[in-house]
């Protein structure tokens, strides 16, 4: 009998495939797996794939151990046979998101301030159940957790996205006691070592340092090729740019460059400055092209800005998902700033920097996007993620924009976008099957049915059901 060895090479290339893309998953994540078929099919699927390019209907989308295989107009591809195939008319798929400022603690409220609790169990399941495949802590408040979740969820032991962690925020001093991490003449160098060998891959920088402080710490961390990202006080945005900064955090929210004579290496308030701030002054577009120049990243974060007046009392459908005593304190909360003189200003500074992030972008500045569950503790896991892309409409974007904000933008920024952040062939399956055409109505990024991460794909609404009521508790 004559065999062609061809063949069997191939057959056996096709089984090694197989194999290494098959992930074994603890009880406590394959609970939540709809299909970890090899072979997946979405069929007739509305494509908004991350590139910005023109949205692409009636597109079947083959995945293949994990990765996307071939994609094309729904009856034109040659499609295998015996494989499971998911009906997607009438439905959309986007990349997964890659968001940059996250965490895994939420901003309990308490007495007119908040707490930081780390949400070690749901947290993580809530992102992935929006379709977060990746994201980035922008800053810690218990770095040893965010590894050790980190790790579970790579070993497959916990639910979750592919998670780049950061430092704890680094600050001298500041009115959260959970930041501070420096001291005196601690060694920076020696401090951000610990962190690295530890795993962390991001620096994120808070309030209050100096600009020496951050010339030592970007020097460290570029020699490592780690990015470093700040909110920003004590220094200006162009001191920070000049400094060689790769990322600054809540786009012009946290900008003091624009305060009359404000006093080197201190932290001031700059509320009042942004606010008497037209979008097209020009000493704001120098600063614009400055940042530009020197290839810095703003990270838009509307969610902990957005104003109460006319809107959920927790947005973005979370109410469901707090403890019964929570939700009560975010009715109070919201019933005191409602229709305040205070909200009328927090709405204003809202609208002004949506204002300031279109002219960004249309100078052709780097933006990616984020949530930051902190604030008066309406903004939730998950549950916000979907809400900013409303809100990414509501500042003006496109569609197609505001997808490539959220999806191959952060890619970019993490150097990960030759494996993720977009719907093409040869990608990683990271994406999200949304039950209803986005075109049609914005909202239906709440009906998120499923989500792929490496080719598998989580039941969204069964990991919504498993929190509810539970955030505040864990």
């Amino acid at each position: 009998m004559k065999i062609n060895l061809l063949v069997v090479w191939a057959i056996v290339l096709m089984a090694f495939s197989k194999n290494s893309q098959a992930q074994e998953f603890s009880k406590r994540v394959s609970d939540f797996i709809e299909t970890q078929d090899s072979v997946i099919i979405l069929k007739n699927a509305l494509l908004i794939d991350g590139t910005g390019g023109a949205l692409k209907p009636h597109q079947d989308i083959v995945l293949r151990n994990g990765r996307i295989t071939d994609i094309g107009t729904a009856g034109e591809l040659q499609l295998p046979e015996n494989v499971t195939v998911i009906d997607a008319t009438g439905k959309t798929v986007l990349p997964g998101f890659v968001m940059l400022h996250e965490h895994l603690f939420y901003a309990k409220p308490f007495d007119n301030n908040f707490k930081a609790v780390h949400m070690t169990h749901t947290f993580p399941k809530m992102y992935l159940a929006a379709g977060v495949t990746t994201m980035r802590t922008a800053g810690s408040i218990e770095a040893n957790s965010d590894l050790n979740v980190k790790n579970a969820i790579n070993a497959g032991k916990a639910l979750g996205p592919t998670i780049d962690v950061s430092t704890p925020h680094v600050e001298r001093e500041g009115f959260i006691p959970q930041i501070q991490s420096l001291y005196g003449d601690e060694d920076i160098e020696k401090w951000l070592d610990y962190w690295f060998v530890k795993g962390v891959t991001s620096v994120k920088v808070y309030n209050n340092i100096t600009k020496e402080d951050l010339k030592k710490i970007i020097a460290v961390a570029h020699a490592r090729n780690i990015k470093v990202t700040g909110h920003l006080c004590s220094i200006t945005y162009r001191e920070a740019a000049e400094l060689g900064i790769d990322n600054l955090e809540h786009s012009f929210m946290a900008a003091t460059d624009f305060v009359a004579d404000k006093p080197e290496n201190q932290c001031v308030n700059g509320g009042r400055s942004l606010l008497e701030l037209d979008e097209n002054d020009p000493k704001l577009l120098d600063l614009m092209k400055y940042l530009i120049e020197k290839k810095v990243t703003l990270t838009y974060t509307p969610n902990p800005f957005e104003p109460f007046t006319d809107r959920e009392v927790v947005p973005g459908g979370a109410a469901e998902a707090l403890a019964p005593y929570l939700l009560d304190q975010m009715q109070t909360i919201y019933d005191q700033n409602i229709a305040t003189k205070d909200d009328s200003l927090r709405t204003l500074a809202f609208r002004k920097e949506m204002k300031r992030v279109l002219k960004f972008h249309e100078l052709g500045g780097k933006l990616t996007v984020g949530t930051d569950p902190t604030g008066s503790g309406k903004t939730i896991a998950g549950y916000s993620n979907r809400h900013l892309i409303e809100m990414l409409i509501e500042t003006g974007f496109p569609i197609e924009e505001a997808i490539k904000l959220a999806t191959y933008n952060g890619a970019q920024y993490l150097g990960i976008e030759k494996e993720t952040g977009t719907v093409e062939v040869g990608k990683k399956a990271d994406l999200i099957l949304i039950d209803g055409d986005l075109t049609q109505a914005i909202s239906n990024i709440r009906k998120t049915e499923l989500v792929f991460k490496n080719g598998v794909g989580f039941d969204s609404k069964k990991i919504f059901d498993s929190v509810q009521g539970k955030i505040g508790l864990d």
